[in-house]
């Protein structure tokens, strides 16, 4: 109990807390209350004092018990802080109880409460107060400190909770990471939902009583000050969520104040009215008085507001923790809705905008939701108007942040805003001149009044219609319907007539258009997922789309443009993939959305609706549009989307015919392979042989096919016939060309084994092998003929299959791979290219074969390639992807690199395309994994243009095998490394500032983010690229212990960019290996064994028990036998930094390597035998039996000298050893 202020001078009281115990929250509190008051006057009062401070736990649980059921038994909740950690259920029962005992005794009931705030904090400590009777003492403030006590380890903080001095004591290894509040669990997000829940309960249970007595709410807000003040991380976030939720609270007893007083004063004024004759009233003087006592109460609370807002809220709104910024700006935004009247203007609206520039999107993220809630209320929005002013620019750039969910709630904030109307100055003119018409003023103010967002903001927020992230696309495409698609009174676009179709025209016209000004037409798919949300109803009216697409010059004058058609042709091609799929297109989605029932009957109505309006509709298109290739190839696709059923259901038959005879005559115009490949894959979509139509489909299929392939037999009996071969005139060839591309196109999709199609082709590529006089157009659709008849062949492989076609299969199979390796060499480039195409698609298949036939038909088929065929391929890859990057790069102008800027383009498709077949060769074991060492060394150099690729070529081998990977990269270094030394060894040494070598270290910084952050993970690679480093860096030393400079020394400041992807024991094992190619002892005189220094203090970076470095003369420091020095080595002031090497030669002059060296890490602490089998049997390649030998002795030194050097201080070392070993684990 604390005694009253008038009963005795300095008058301690001390509370012990035993907080929570981490594993059990449950039953986590054992609150013990020690009342110390040697002033009180005799034993009966003191034991009043401890009766009282007892009794109230027990009154607030007889009332209402709070129990759970634990581990079989039933736990009763005593203590605040259990009540709040077990639930809210009995929490008004519990609030109730503590005001009861409030009335009783505050200062024992207060303290409760303190104690409740401060475990809540996750305090293991001890609370002590005492009273603080003088106000005129001049050390109080020096005693509000915060300090740590380093005889006692224990911190405290000392600070006023008037008319207390509260001081709070806890462990020093109190940890900032693990309290209450920021614990990851159900439960914990519970007990931050019970405790805010706790505070306003408190406040509304107490509004009608002490809330006004000037002792309970100014120790409060003074205790929540004077944590809020603290350096505890734990301290500052419990008692700033307390602060502001307390606010919150207070915030609806001013509401309901102002709403009582504003009753009162009605009814003061009615009864002033009625009983104006008389002097005098009761009834008036009461409420009157009831009416002063509501003004008493505002004042106060308006003070406490006050007190919180100025003491918590403008010192933590800028605190360093994420948390509690957000918490800020979160309870801020809230107490604007709340109470605008005090809230809604600049003075509090200015916080919530400086924070939008906060570095945590956490923080940013509750700024945009808080003003979300204040634009939604069109009555605050006239208020916002400088706020709207000042930060638009910021808001409309914050789309673009990096988190995802920071940029959807800015789009939905600016969507909020777009309907807002910004005032200026010039209103008020209408205000003065009065004697203008009405329509005068409404124009006056329209001119006086614009929108938020510029016409240029908003072309800026309308291309996140086209962005990645499917979220923030879908609230840019809200935007874009309401903002330009749905908006009216437009006269530009305004249809002249009107019409059935009249809503759905214009806005489609809006929708072309505004698709045409974006310049990204092969982007339809996206915008169209981003308007699917909002648009649905206008994008899925095919039936407008086509009247419009169907429309004549004569019939109507409102035709559309070329370009609007091809426009609108892709917009119905898209809105027409989106309904019948019902997932967003590629790249904008993990994986497709698993529909809900509903949706799903929404799908099939879908799909029925454009079956049958495209059934009829569709072959009047393509008969329209028949001449152009782009129209046609997206025409062509929507059949793939078709209920097939609704032809036979609906004995739509003829449609069917006319669609196929539109087919049939489209793929013998054109020769463009979009155009052919879209109607083989709609032939292949209709051919399918469980629905009625098949052999109508079929039977026209096998006709086209039998034109196409009579056409190819004439042209080629031709041209055998003449004696000079393939010397034919530029129109055979042409017509040659065009027939191999449509039977290419279709036998992709089609078997045509019947048709005898391998001979024919085959025959063509023999003899231009052969003789080589054969055209190009001719050879690459050849070469892809027979490629596609051999996989149908290889198809058809069985299990039944005869021997003698397995065997006859092989043959084909290696005699295709040979004449595919023969044109890597040809003069075309497109030629090679295709070859190459192929070669590696047809290994890879191979590959892929082998692993599910039966073993028959593997030992058969097999092909693996040579040694030879891989180094062709390598070889490939280099000239034609990278290679070919530096000579084209540097025989291009600048005014070629302008206008050839889409055949650049074009021509880094088809690198990517060759290097991703490659790649995809490594990935799936079909060359050796070692070829990737090439691929990689061009990682940096080119990562703009390849860099995912390679990136994914180093996650998949390294997934397939992780040594042999990780050994890939090491020899990717070594090469590099290796050319490196040669081209330097003209100018006598290494140059570390080269380009080559800052390549060499910015790649191996690249290679170790690979790892990530779990270093469990990656440690067994981590440790075999030190272990590989080592050795390669000691090569051509005199022998083990040799004293010259190994040439590759240098190699060691490659590795040490991946000493921090090392666990801190397996840094000592990398370094006790390190000491088995160091001379002892070693003179290390001069810039050339800088790279051992460097590499040596990476691994010892962080290390407590070896972190002896450099000292201020550039020395290493020797191992010293005191205790200070063997467990607190810390870096000294002279250490090296990392700069350039002659500085740090400079500041290291003649260090020397100390004989020390080889055993400073077995003069470590004592560490556990069982920890050190652990790291052996881990990372066996770093521990062979010499070291192993090395290192026990090592540690059976360290023991001696521990044991006659420190013998008399064996318990504090076996303490020290304890604790480091547990850190070390």
């Amino acid at each position: 109990m604390i005694a009253e202020p008038n009963t005795a001078n300095n008058l301690p009281s001390q509370k012990e807390n035993a907080v929570h115990d981490e594993t059990v929250p449950e039953s986590a509190v054992q609150n013990v209350s020690c009342v110390r008051n040697g002033n009180l006057k005799t034993p009966r009062e003191k034991r009043k004092v401890r009766q009282q401070c007892e009794n109230i736990r027990r009154s607030s649980a007889s009332s209402k018990r709070v129990s759970r059921l634990q581990n079989g038994q039933v736990v009763e909740a005593v203590t605040l802080f259990e009540v709040v950690s077990m639930g809210k259920q009995a929490m008004q029962s519990v609030v109730d109880d503590w005001v009861e005992a409030y009335k009783q005794d505050r200062n024992v009931a207060l303290l409760d409460l303190i104690n409740f705030f401060i475990q809540c904090s996750g305090c293991q400590g001890m609370v002590t107060a005492e009273m603080f009777q003088s106000l005129h003492k001049k050390d109080v403030m020096q005693k509000m400190t915060e300090n740590f006590d380093e005889e006692s380890g224990l911190q405290y903080k000392k600070f006023i909770a008037y008319p207390w001095i509260l001081t709070v004591t806890w462990p020093v290894d109190m940890g900032n990471e693990d309290y209450p509040l920021i614990r990851t669990g159900p439960y914990w997000k519970k007990f931050k939902a019970n405790f805010c829940e706790f505070i306003a309960v408190l406040v509304q249970q107490c509004q009608c009583s002490i809330l006004y007595d000037s002792y309970l709410m100014d120790t409060i807000i003074s205790l929540l000050t004077g944590l809020a003040d603290s350096m505890v991380r734990a301290f500052r976030h419990t008692s700033t969520l307390a602060a502001m939720k307390l606010l919150t609270a207070v915030l609806s007893v001013r509401l309901n104040l102002d709403v009582n007083k504003h009753n009162a004063q009605r009814l003061y004024e009615v009864e002033k009215k009625r009983i104006s004759g008389k002097r005098t009233n009761y009834r008036l003087d009461q409420l009157e008085r009831k009416r002063k006592e509501y003004e008493h109460k505002l004042l106060e609370i308006q003070n406490m507001m006050n007190a919180i807002f100025k003491g918590t809220f403008l010192n933590r709104y800028r605190d360093v923790i994420p948390e509690i910024r957000a918490t800020c700006i979160e309870e801020i935004g809230r107490w604007i809705k709340t109470y605008p009247d005090a809230f809604l203007n600049d003075s509090y609206l200015k916080y919530i905008g400086w924070m939008l520039y906060d570095k945590q999107a956490e923080v940013r993220l509750k700024c945009l939701l808080g003003l979300q809630g204040i634009y939604s209320r069109k009555e605050f929005v006239s208020r916002m108007d400088l706020f709207t002013t000042r930060f638009k620019d910021r808001i409309v750039s914050m789309p673009l942040d990096k988190d995802h969910e920071v940029a959807v709630q800015a789009m939905k904030l600016l969507m909020l805003m777009s309907q807002v109307r910004i005032k200026h100055p010039l209103h008020l003119i209408v205000n003065t001149v009065k004697m203008l018409e009405l329509n005068k003023c409404l124009f006056c103010l329209r001119v006086n009044c614009e929108d938020v967002l510029s016409a240029e903001d908003c072309e800026t927020l309308y291309q996140f219609v086209y962005t990645a992230h499917r979220p923030l696309a879908v609230a840019a495409g809200e935007f874009l319907y309401k903002r330009l698609l749905s908006h009216e009174g437009d006269e530009e676009v305004q249809p002249k007539g009107g019409g059935k179709f009249g809503a759905s025209t214009d806005q489609l016209k809006r929708l072309i258009r505004f698709f045409l000004d974006s310049k990204l037409h092969k982007h339809v798919a996206y915008l169209i997922d981003s308007l699917w949300d909002w648009a649905g109803k206008f994008l899925k009216d095919w039936e407008c789309m086509t009247t419009l697409l169907l429309k004549n010059a004569e019939e109507d004058d409102e035709e559309l443009s070329d370009a609007y058609q091809s426009a609108l042709i892709e917009i119905i091609l898209a809105t027409v993939r989106e309904a019948a799929e019902g997932h967003p297109p590629v790249g904008r989605g993990a994986a497709k959305k698993i529909l809900s029932v509903k949706e799903k009957k929404i799908q099939l109505e879908d799909c029925t609706k454009i079956t049958e309006h495209f059934i009829m509709v569709l072959p009047q298109l393509l008969a329209k549009y028949s001449t152009d290739a782009q129209k046609v190839a997206n025409l062509l696709q929507i059949p793939q989307y078709y209920d097939l059923d609704v032809y036979s259901t609906g004995h739509l038959e003829k449609h069917l015919d006319a669609l196929l005879r539109e087919m049939k005559d489209i793929v013998a115009k054109h020769s463009d392979m979009s155009v052919l490949e879209a109607s083989s894959r709609t032939y292949y979509v209709l051919c399918s042989e469980e629905i009625a139509i098949y052999s109508q489909v079929d039977h026209a299929r096998s006709q086209l096919i039998d034109e196409l392939m009579g056409q190819l037999n004439h042209l080629l009996d031709g041209f055998w016939q003449k004696e000079e071969g393939f010397c034919t005139d530029a129109g055979e060839i042409s017509w040659m060309h065009s027939v191999l591309r449509r039977v290419a196109a279709f036998h992709n999709a089609h078997d045509l084994t019947k048709w005898n199609l391998y001979d024919k082709t085959l025959r063509l590529l023999v003899f231009e092998k052969e003789h080589g006089s054969l055209p190009v157009l001719i050879i690459v659709p050849a070469l892809q003929c027979t490629y596609f008849s051999l996989l149908w062949q290889l198809a058809a492989v069985s299990e039944n299959s005869p021997k003698e076609t397995l065997f006859a299969l092989g043959r084909e199979l290696r005699h295709f791979s040979q004449i595919c390796m023969h044109f890597l060499h040809h003069k075309d480039k497109d030629v090679k290219e295709k070859a190459f195409l192929i070669l590696c698609d047809w290994l890879l298949i191979l590959s892929h074969q082998d692993a599910n036939d039966n073993e028959e038909a593997v030992g058969l088929l097999d092909y693996l390639p040579s040694t030879s065929l891989q180094e062709k391929l390598l070889l490939f890859i280099q000239e034609h992807v990278f290679m070919g990057e530096e000579e084209e790069s540097k025989d291009l102008t600048e005014e070629e690199e302008r206008t050839d800027e889409s055949c650049k383009l074009d021509n880094l498709h088809k690198k990517r395309s060759l290097l991703a077949a490659y790649c995809k060769l490594i990935a799936y074991n079909v060359v050796e994994m070692t070829a990737a060492a090439e691929i990689y060394k061009y990682y940096v150099k080119t990562y703009n243009d390849f860099g995912d690729i390679i990136k994914e070529t180093l996650s998949k081998t390294r997934h397939n095998n992780k040594i042999q990977s990780t050994k890939t990269l090491i020899i990717c270094l070594q090469q590099l490394f290796q050319a490196h030394a040669e081209s330097h060894d003209s100018s006598g040494g290494l140059d570390f500032s080269s380009a080559s070598f800052t390549n060499m270290k910015e790649l191996a910084r690249r290679f170790s983010l690979t790892f990530g952050w779990d270093q469990v993970k990656s440690r067994e690679s981590v440790a075999m690229i030190h272990k590989e480093g080592i050795e390669f860096a000691f090569q051509g030393a005199n022998g083990v212990h040799g004293k010259c400079l190994p040439p590759n020394l240098s190699f060691l400041l490659i590795i040490s960019e991946f000493s921090n992807k090392l666990l801190k024991p397996d840094k000592r094992l990398v370094y006790a290996y390190l000491q088995r190619y160091v001379a002892e002892p070693l003179p290390c005189r001069g810039d050339e064994w800088q790279p051992l220094i460097w590499y040596r203090n990476s691994l010892l970076a962080n290390e407590d028990e070896e972190s002896s470095v450099l000292g201020s003369s550039g020395e290493w420091s020797p191992v010293g036998t005191s205790k200070t020095s063997s467990f607190k080595r810390k870096l000294s002031n002279g250490s090296l930094p990392e700069t350039s090497q002659t500085e740090a030669a400079r500041k290291s002059a003649e260090p020397q390597c100390a004989s020390q060296l080889a055993s400073a890490a077995g003069k470590s602490r004592k560490r556990l035998k069982s920890q050190e089998m652990h790291l052996q049997e881990h990372l066996p390649f770093l521990c062979p039996g010499g070291l192993r030998g090395r290192y026990c002795k090592d540690e059976i030194k360290t023991e001696e000298v521990s044991e006659e050097g420190q013998a008399e201080d064996t318990a504090e070392d076996v303490d020290i050893d304890v604790v480091g070993a547990d850190q070390d684990s």
